[in-house]
Formats: C-alpha cells, sequence, structure tokens
C-alpha cells in the first residue's frame, strides 16, 4: 500500500490530526494488544495460565497513543493490568506469553506470570501486584533521569482505583519538590475492582488531585488514540523542559471483569455494549483509516498477519519447557 504523511483528520475531534502512516501503527498495535488478550483470556479457560490475569481489552487506545509520544531510554512502570504495557515498549508476544504460561523462556523465567515481568533492555520497569506501589517506584526512575542529567521521562500507570492510595500522594509530592520528569497516567476505566468511581472517591476529577502540589494535569478521552497522543506530547514536552510531574487522567472503560475471575455483577452487559458500539478505540481509527483511502484488504491482511503473531506466541507458549525446580533458587537472595 502506497503511504503518505497528510493529515487525515484528528479522532473525535480532539487533538491535532495524525499521519496516515501514524493512524496505520496505531491500529497495528492496539490490534495486537486486542488480539493477545483474547489469546490469553482464552488459555486461562483451558487451564494453561494460572494465578491472577487481569486483561487490557478496551483500553488499548491510552498505551499506545502515550508509546508513540516516547523515546528510547524513557522508562515504564504499572500495575498488574500490564500486558499492554509491555507489547508497546517493544517485549515479544512469544515471551510475554510464555511468561503467562510460567515458562522458562518467558521475560521472569516463568517465575513471575501474569504480574510480575520486567525487561531492562525495553526500559520496563514491571508489572507489579501491590496496588499503587508502582508509583513511588515511578518516581524513583523519574529521579534516576534528573540525577543523570538526561531528558528521559519515566510513565507511571495507575488505575482509578489506586488514585486514592496514601503512596500516591506522597509521591505527588516529592516528584512536585524534586521537579521529577515523572509522568503520572490515570486510567480511570470507571471501576476500581468492582467499585464505581463516585462510590469511591470524592474527587470526581482526578486529573486535579495533583493541584496542592501545583501538578498541571488534563483529562483526556481514552477511547480516542488521537486525542490521547496530543496530550501525552504535551505532557511529554513539560517533562523534557524540566518542568516537574505531569498528570493525565485517561477516561477509558475495560470490556472484561477487574480479573478472569470477576463475573463483573457490577454493571450492566447493556453498559458493555454501548461502549463497544460507540467508543470502541479500534474500530473507531479502522473507519478513519477506511475514510482516508487505506483498502479494507489491507487492513484484514494486517489483521491476518497479527493473528499468525498471536497464535505463534501461543504455541511458543505451550510446547516451551517449564523451569528447572533450581530456579526456585535464583533471583531471591544475591550472595555477597
Amino acid at each position: 500500500m502506497e503511504t503518505t504523511s497528510e493529515q487525515v483528520g484528528a479522532a473525535g475531534g480532539n487533538g491535532p490530526s495524525l499521519t496516515r502512516e501514524q493512524f496505520l501503527s496505531a491500529y497495528h498495535d492496539m490490534l495486537l494488544i486486542r488480539r493477545f488478550e483474547e489469546k490469553a483470556g482464552q488459555l486461562y479457560g483451558m487451564g494453561l495460565i494460572g494465578g491472577f490475569c487481569h486483561l487490557y481489552i478496551g483500553q488499548e487506545a491510552v498505551v499506545v497513543g502515550l508509546q508513540m509520544c516516547l523515546k528510547d531510554g524513557d522508562k515504564l512502570i504499572t500495575s498488574y493490568r500490564d500486558h499492554g504495557q509491555m507489547l508497546v515498549a517493544g517485549m515479544t508476544p512469544r515471551g510475554v506469553m510464555a511468561e503467562l504460561t510460567g515458562r522458562a523462556t518467558g521475560y521472569s523465567h516463568g517465575k513471575g506470570g501474569s504480574m510480575h515481568m520486567f525487561s531492562r533492555e525495553k526500559n520496563f520497569y514491571g508489572g507489579h501486584g501491590i496496588v499503587g506501589a508502582q508509583v513511588a517506584l515511578g518516581i524513583g526512575l523519574a529521579f534516576a533521569n534528573k540525577y543523570r542529567g538526561t531528558d528521559e521521562v519515566a510513565v507511571a500507570y495507575f488505575g482509578d482505583g489506586a488514585a486514592g492510595q496514601g503512596q500516591v500522594y506522597e509521591s505527588f509530592n516529592l516528584a512536585a519538590l524534586h521537579k521529577l520528569p515523572c509522568i503520572f497516567v490515570i486510567e480511570n476505566n470507571k471501576y476500581g475492582m468492582g467499585t464505581a468511581i463516585e462510590r469511591a472517591s470524592a474527587s470526581h476529577d482526578l486529573y486535579k488531585n495533583g493541584e496542592p502540589w501545583g501538578i498541571p494535569g488534563q483529562q483526556v478521552d481514552g477511547m480516542d488514540v488521537a486525542a490521547v497522543h496530543a496530550a501525552a506530547a504535551e505532557a511529554v514536552a513539560h517533562c523534557r523542559a524540566g518542568k516537574g510531574p505531569y498528570i493525565l487522567e485517561m477516561m477509558t472503560y475495560r470490556y472484561r471483569g477487574h480479573s478472569m475471575s470477576d463475573p463483573a455483577k457490577y454493571r450492566t452487559r447493556e453498559e458493555v455494549d454501548q461502549v463497544r458500539k460507540t467508543r470502541d478505540p479500534i474500530e473507531h481509527v479502522k473507519h478513519i483509516l477506511l475514510d482516508a483511502g487505506v483498502e479494507e484488504a489491507t487492513l484484514k491482511a494486517l489483521e491476518t498477519e497479527i493473528k499468525a503473531v498471536v497464535n505463534d506466541s501461543a504455541e511458543f507458549a505451550q510446547t516451551s519447557p517449564e523451569p528447572d525446580p533450581s530456579e526456585l533458587y535464583t533471583d531471591v537472595v544475591l550472595e555477597a
């Protein structure tokens, strides 16, 4: 397909337009996350993935739009809903899926599972299972950037359910005090586990939670990759210029339960279906591309390619060896 750098229109009318290549790239990355997560859900149902498994289906535009604004050396850290962040950071579907199934070829050698894998090479500093704990670690990454005199930023993702944690506010304070280049990304999917945000937080505008420390923030349509990109570009520029931290509240929505074990009875099927039909981030970009003259056959070929990559990752994960029992004693204590 012949490509062009012409602007093809802002999604939802928010923020500057993206080029057709950027929309195609975003479509690819969001679709990869969606199909990967669907496959992970299937493997979980087959008993091939154990423990907890939190899927990112519906929230793809957040991490994809933000990642488009980052560069090599920028650092990421997030909670346990982490597979999407891993994939856009450049971690391979094979390595991520192998870790989900507890295999030796996984990123944490089969010992971390869904919630605890890392890649120093890709500057991905983990999914973390303790609610809000990664935020304090995130400002540590930002402090390291500033200490080393780079213009690199750290991105700390957390959900609306973690937004009221004390350590989050302590992190806001320290980040503002030392002007740390940290972007706090609140993925507000409306339900912290199973409690609606209106019932859990007296603050309904979470992007304003940093105001006591003078931290600027924006509330963003997290289902619109162009809007996410525009807001992220502003936040990244703010941090790189040495102006301190920035808060982005991404208004998004997860289609599945909090985890695979959550029946999601706290919301109606009609509510979920309505979001799928009217706000799906992938379908939205697909329509933009079709309107821009991209042939449907091109998009179908892309989906076929992604399906093959995901199926390959599942096959690799199922045929990889389990960790040797001796791995129980590695990465636990450093003998000095």
